[in-house]
């Protein structure tokens, strides 16, 4: 169905996978463009919960944008809609979690898009940085936003500017990254982290998604307005009768997202 990434459901989980390890699994327009609309008709399929990222072989997740592409975009192309700054907002907001199984190199691009991930978890020879400084451009899918945001502005300006890649360990030490585990034992951490996310309720992961998302962006009264109103919305629903029965019963609740 697809020419640049491969879609596999494993249980509840969907593994959308860049398929090109011939490049480093780069990230072209036209792979941006499957990936979302693989990620579309996951949205719509009750049986998945979860949906991995990652790439092809044990090299890259995903080595950066098509140059070939980049050298011919101009001003106005930047400025258009359908950008890779589009899908990865549209991926950071997915209804759905998302976890970036980090196999191998992931810059530029590749580096934005576990950015834009909301759990990453990176195999331990595996590096990550954003080096467009090198092709005399800045991270333009998020990179400077989303990255500042989670280690902070100094290691921010550090990465960016000195086009530094971080190695898994340090990616760890920096929030970048929750989890660094040997190569063989990547998907092992990935399913078992899905487990954990699958055994919640699903309409509270949902919310707590759209909480967490929509309040980084504003100010803490606001933000804790989405919050409560979110509680809200939970407190109404069968989910959250069956959660609290189950705790007080001890037994393992059964949760219908209703």
């Amino acid at each position: 169905m697809y020419e640049s990434i491969l879609v596999k459901k494993e249980g509840r989980l969907a593994y959308i996978t860049i398929n090109l390890p011939e490049v480093r699994n780069r990230l072209s327009k036209e792979t941006v463009s499957e990936m979302l609309h693989a990620l579309e008709i996951l949205k719509a399929d009750d049986e998945v919960g979860v949906i991995v990222f990652t790439g092809q072989g044990e090299k890259a997740f995903a080595a950066g944008a098509d140059i070939t592409q980049l050298v011919k975009k101009n001003p106005l192309d930047v400025l258009s809609s359908g950008g890779m700054q589009e899908a990865y907002d549209y991926i950071e907001s997915y209804e759905k979690p998302t976890i970036a199984m980090i196999n191998g190199l992931a810059l530029g691009g590749g580096c934005e898009l576990a950015l834009a991930s909301d759990i990453r978890v990176m195999a331990d020879h595996a590096k990550i940085g954003l080096p467009e400084l090198n092709l005399a451009i800045i991270p333009g899918a998020g990179g400077t936003q989303r990255l500042t945001r989670i280690v902070g502005r100094g290691k921010a300006l550090e990465m960016i500017l000195l086009g530094k890649f971080l190695s898994a360990q340090e990616a760890q030490q920096s929030g970048l990254v929750s989890e660094v585990v040997p190569l063989l034992e990547l998907k092992a951490k990935v399913e078992e982290l899905a487990d954990q996310i699958l055994a919640k309720g699903p309409l509270a992961v949902k919310l707590a998604k759209i909480a967490v998302t929509l309040g980084a962006d504003t100010d803490v009264k606001t933000g804790q307005m989405i919050e409560r109103l979110a509680q809200a919305v939970l407190f109404a629903t069968n989910d959250k009768q069956e959660g609290t029965s189950a705790f007080i019963e001890k037994r393992k609740p059964e949760f219908t997202a209703k």
